[in-house]
């Protein structure tokens, strides 16, 4: 596999190269030599457009980006995963003749080895033991996905060393989601799951079955332009009331229209307002609009990249953000004296108005935002705003053209 190609430069891919280096001594230090061991790569993500829509089987506009979760691993010959991680405190070891959801394990990362194991034996798909070293970049709580990144991480591995890398791109995702969902017990939509695993800048329809995924060729940096995330800070622990009340908010929404999801009722929400008034919470229909704004939101963006239309694409970034902000609601935190992602995105505002785009990034609450900086900017952009956020609050992204691979 080209380093080059995943990581964008030079300096990034011999960055790398030294990274898997490390990780062969890592994995003899704990497992013997690494004779037999294949690296697999995983990459997180950046959400472009279409901010909780996944879950409502909405559009969505992502990207793989070149930070990633890598494993060094092999068979081991049981039934055993033996993980060990610069992230975990712990090694893993997971008993996959367990079968079901242990309620112990809930929140932890075997949870997601349990899960994905038995996601992809419900496909007929085998799994089973391996010794694995693991290192990720792809920080916890920077709003990349890194929970995605290693869930989908896990099933190509599975698929590499049990089914001959038969694991299509889309199926990989849909276990992932579904062993978030039912074993890590995390709400969550598809999206980040999808962008991992498929790769590329992607445009996603979940109203479609199987989701309909069309790869979007654009080169910012040939225009100009990088692509970055800004950490905001803020408090992460206990959001998942937060973050799960969005969905439960529009499918309230939904039902009361005869649907399931929004997307079967998108085009009545805007006139059924009289009638969802005390019905549902104000809330609630101002985030289906959002839903439906955004839904239209996603289709325009792609069709500016298509039609090189910049400058429409970066206006629609600024509207995808100001709907989060107002209809949505997911830029506060509930009890919180501060307030730091709407600060970091009214400085945005501020620096790159007439120059660029921002808007809130992922799940919201606490986290990033993301921004389109002029690459002229860029130094003037990460000096403002590291100022107030800190340095390294502001970290540009190189789109990764390859979802999980080998390596």
């Amino acid at each position: 596999m080209d380093l080059l190609k995943l990581y964008g430069t030079q300096q990034n891919a011999e960055t790398q190269q030294k990274r898997l280096d490390m990780m062969k001594g890592a994995f003899a230090g704990f497992f013997g030599d690494a004779e037999g061991a294949c690296f697999i790569s995983a990459p997180g993500r950046t959400e472009i457009a279409g901010n909780h829509t996944d879950h409502n089987r909405g559009r969505v506009l992502a990207a793989s980006v070149d930070l990633d979760t890598v494993a060094l691993a092999r068979l081991n010959g049981t039934d055993t995963v033996n993980l060990i991680s610069d992230a975990l405190d712990a090694p893993v070891h997971c008993d996959l003749t367990v079968s079901g959801p242990v309620q112990a394990e809930a929140g932890t990362s075997a949870a997601l080895i349990r899960g994905m194991a038995a996601g992809l034996k419900n496909l007929g798909y085998k799994a089973g033991g391996f010794d694995a070293y693991v290192t990720s970049n792809v920080a916890s709580g920077c709003g990349l996905s890194s929970s995605a990144a290693f869930e989908v991480m896990l099933g190509k591995t599975f698929s590499v060393l049990f089914n001959a890398d038969a694991l299509p791109a889309q199926s990989n995702a849909s276990v992932a989601q579904w062993a978030e969902n039912n074993y890590f017990m995390k709400p969550c939509g598809l999206m980040d799951q999808m962008a991992s695993s498929v790769g590329g800048m992607v445009t996603i329809d979940f109203g479609e079955t199987p989701a309909l995924v069309e790869k979007i060729e654009y080169d910012f940096a040939e225009k100009g332009f990088c692509a970055c995330v800004v950490s905001c800070g803020g408090e992460h622990t206990n959001l998942t009331g937060e973050y799960a009340s969005i969905p439960t908010e529009m499918k309230q929404v939904a039902r009361l229209l005869g649907g399931e999801t929004l997307r079967d009722v998108e085009d009545r929400i805007e006139t059924s307002i009289p009638m969802l008034k005390n019905k549902v919470p104000d809330r609630a229909i101002l985030r289906a609009l959002h839903f439906a704004d955004e839904n239209r939101r996603v289709e325009k963006l792609v069709a500016c990249l298509k039609q090189d239309d910049l400058c429409g694409f970066l206006d629609g970034i600024i509207e995808s953000g100001e709907s989060s902000w107002k209809l949505l609601q997911n830029l506060y935190v509930a009890c919180s004296q501060n307030q730091e992602m709407p600060l970091a995105l009214e400085m945005s505002r501020r620096f790159l108005k007439g120059r660029g785009a921002w808007r809130v990034h992922g799940g919201g609450f606490a986290g990033t935002i993301l921004a389109f900086v002029r690459l002229s900017d860029l130094s003037g952009y990460t000096a403002y705003m590291e100022s107030v956020f800190g340095q390294g609050a502001v970290k540009p992204l190189y789109l990764r053209p390859l979802g999980a691979v080998r390596l």
